[in-house]
């Protein structure tokens, strides 16, 4: 499957709310596939919205194995219709977004969630995460609900340059 282009900010559709799926069929499948391709494309790179890549749908895909920060890893996830239902707790941390390439921000975010979902299969699916595969999450279904990092910060001073390696 192929690599997608990824949109940068300003682009429009990154914020606006992405639409239901209605049902998983082998185009969602497809997607899903290209999701996950797209983002191992990228170094260092945990998660992607299907808005990122053009498709305006609720479908994230998420991997934060061998991850340094990871301490809780499911593997990768692809979620159909994901919805944080709840959030305990709180912590700033550090984030990056293919969107934005050229910055970082501080963003405050849940350190436990529960996602719900459904899978490829068109099955439900539901998870408890925390810390790092959690704050992965919540940027993934941020995106779907046409939000960035940029509106997460309280302040200009959260955000930074992106360091070059």
């Amino acid at each position: 499957m192929p690599v997608r282009p990824v949109l940068i900010y300003p682009h429009p559709m990154l914020k606006s709310v992405a639409a239901a799926c209605e049902y998983v069929d082998d185009e969602i499948r497809a997607l899903a596939v290209d999701l996950l391709e797209t983002m191992r494309h990228y170094p260092r790179t945990v998660g992607l919205a299907a808005p990122q890549i053009g498709v305006p749908l609720r479908l994230i895909a998420v991997d934060v194995t061998g991850h340094p920060k990871a301490t809780v890893c499911h593997g990768p996830m692809v979620i159909v219709n994901p919805e944080v239902v709840t959030g305990e707790g709180s912590e700033i941390g550090r984030e990056g977004c293919l969107s934005l390439p050229s910055i970082t921000a501080d963003v405050r975010r849940a350190k436990r969630i529960f996602v719900k979902g459904f899978t490829l299969a068109g099955d439900e699916v539901s998870a408890e995460t925390s810390g790092f595969e959690a704050r992965a999450i919540q940027h993934e279904v941020d995106h779907l609900d046409g939000i960035l990092i940029l509106d997460r910060v309280a302040s200009p001073a959260e955000v930074f340059p992106r360091r070059q390696k």
